[in-house]
């Protein structure tokens, strides 16, 4: 059993990054373990936002400036509230309730940090399209057509 650093994380290397939205009105810090890697989802949303996300907890979440300029949106089961810049349009981070991701979360869009090369971490895919999250992440992406 992982030690626990109160992140989720056990005692996997944790690094804090800074991220942005394009335009810099909204700025936030997140503690996270990037070799961990992301996931992209093929659900309707996600795949028109084009997000890799990484799910950490609140607490190793922090925005630092552009709250007034952040402007949300939520679909379905309300699951996720996912927070864009007023300004530029860029979604960086959505935040939520699931028991089965440990409770309150917040989803990071990897796409936002700054000085992190994205194309050396690892990419797990979910087929939220269909619905088919008992299945779990697998290497390469779903179908987005077809399951």
């Amino acid at each position: 059993m992982e030690a626990s650093n109160g992140n989720g994380h056990g005692d996997k290397q944790l690094s804090t990054q800074q991220g942005s939205c394009h335009c810099g009105a909204v700025r936030f810090e997140v503690e996270l373990a990037l070799g961990d890697g992301g996931s992209q989802c093929n659900c309707s949303v996600c795949t028109k936002v084009g997000s890799v996300g990484v799910i950490v907890k609140p607490a190793a979440f922090k925005l630092l400036s552009g709250e007034g300029t952040l402007t949300s949106y939520e679909w379905g089961p309300k699951i996720s509230k996912r927070y864009f810049c007023k300004t530029c349009g860029v979604h960086c981070f959505g935040r939520g309730h699931f028991a089965e991701l440990g409770g309150d979360f917040v989803s990071v869009n990897l796409n936002c940090l700054d000085d992190v090369e994205l194309a050396g971490l690892k990419v797990t895919y979910w087929d939220g399209r269909h619905n088919n999250w008992d299945v779990g992440p697998r290497d390469k992406p779903w179908p987005i057509l077809s399951a």
